[in-house]
């Protein structure tokens, strides 16, 4: 028997002897007590006696319990053997904060298709999310006047090669003057020009697509009169994306040309990267702010008129980083153990992001201390440690 079996034995011999002495002392009481009930002066009634045994009996059963209860000895834990784990220091780093601003998506090619003469539209070939190629026909104008025109610049400027050439006769037989003759020839080619230009014009009556692409509006009919100025349809090429992004100032010293920024869309957590191509010389004076467009790559699976958000660095800051598997998580709280002097100490933290097996510590831990990496999930708050 070792040192602390004996010493258990002891108490609990201990408390036997003081509980029965105490079962004595209430013994004798009750003795002394019938003993005066059964005197001459003091005759008990019938059942007394029987009824005063039975409630010293009582009080003697309930003391001697309760006597036994108080001293019953307490069970105490042996402490935990060293548990073996492997540490890290808390280590200090450069954190770049970022932003996320809304943009829009855009066609790099987009155009506001109209006619060059007036016209009343004959034909509309043209419907909404329809894709055309370049120089397809879109819209065919009834033009009718700029026939007649030129039919006349024709007719003037057959006449005009025919007086030009009688012309040229009479000047060899010295009947005109060569002045005479100049101005027949220059009233030959302004003939020759009012046909071309009556020719140019009618090839206007048939508006084309300037490049392949949809069609997103459409804004007059068949039977409209169309005129300079006013559009027809809207085009965009949906293959040649950018994303248009107004950026304060503070934001706009962070990028430059050529830089990489990622763009998200709300319904996908995957984020594309584009290239900034033109960021805008000056603010708009209304909200201060400065145009930056940044190309989207091919196949990007965006759509134009899209909203997204533009993820843009807004500087660096410092932060405290330890590998993530020091950070244990338990429900929505996340803890560390830290280890002073070989002991294991429960620290709740809170952790910002994780990126190549570290984790950002917001709070909870200071640069240098010592925090468990491997083996945390056995500990027990202040537990000590051997350290691997």
């Amino acid at each position: 028997m070792n040192t602390t079996d004996t010493t258990s034995s002891l108490t609990a011999e201990s408390q036997v002897k003081n509980q029965i002495g105490f079962v004595s002392t209430v013994t004798a009481h009750y003795t002394m007590a019938m003993r005066k009930n059964k005197s001459p002066g003091n005759l008990a009634t019938p059942g007394a006696d029987s009824k005063t045994r039975f409630g010293f009996g009582a009080l003697l059963l309930a003391l001697a319990i309760a006597g036994c209860s108080k001293h019953e000895p307490v069970a105490q834990r042996a402490p935990l053997p060293p548990a073996s784990v492997r540490v890290a220091k808390v280590e200090t780093g450069r954190s770049i904060a970022r932003e996320e601003v809304v943009g829009t998506v855009r066609a790099r090619e987009r155009a506001t298709v109209e006619p060059k003469v007036s016209g009343r539209i004959a034909r509309l070939n043209a419907t909404l999310g329809q894709a055309v190629g370049a120089g397809d026909v879109l819209c065919e104008l009834d033009v009718r006047e700029i026939k007649a025109r030129l039919d006349q610049a024709l007719a003037q400027s057959e006449q005009a090669a025919k007086d030009l050439e009688r012309y040229a006769n009479l000047l060899k037989q010295e009947a005109v003057t060569r002045a005479e003759y100049d101005a027949m020839e220059a009233r030959s080619r302004m003939a020759a020009a009012a046909v071309a230009e009556a020719e140019t014009m009618l090839s206007y009556a048939k508006v084309t697509a300037p490049f392949s692409g949809v069609i997103t509006r459409k804004l007059a009919d068949v039977g409209e009169l169309a005129s300079p100025g006013r559009p027809l349809v809207e085009l965009e090429n949906p293959n040649d994306l950018r994303v248009e992004v107004d950026l304060p100032e503070s934001l706009l010293r962070q990028i430059r040309m050529g830089a990489k920024l990622q763009i998200v869309q709300e319904e996908s957590p995957s984020a594309v990267e584009g290239t900034v191509s033109e960021i805008g010389p000056a603010a708009d004076p209304m909200s201060r702010t400065y145009r930056v467009k940044i190309d989207l790559p091919k196949e990007s699976g965006f759509r134009p008129g899209q909203f997204v958000r533009v993820v843009v660095p807004a500087g660096e800051s410092p932060r405290l980083l330890v590998p993530s598997g020091a950070v244990i998580e338990k429900g929505q709280l996340e803890f560390v153990f830290v280890v002073t002097n070989n002991v294991a100490q429960l620290r709740l933290v809170r952790t910002a992001k994780r990126t190549g097996g570290s984790a950002e510590i917001v709070s909870g831990v200071s640069a240098g201390e010592t925090v468990v990496t491997d083996g945390a999930d056995t500990l027990i708050d202040g537990q000590s440690v051997q350290i691997k």
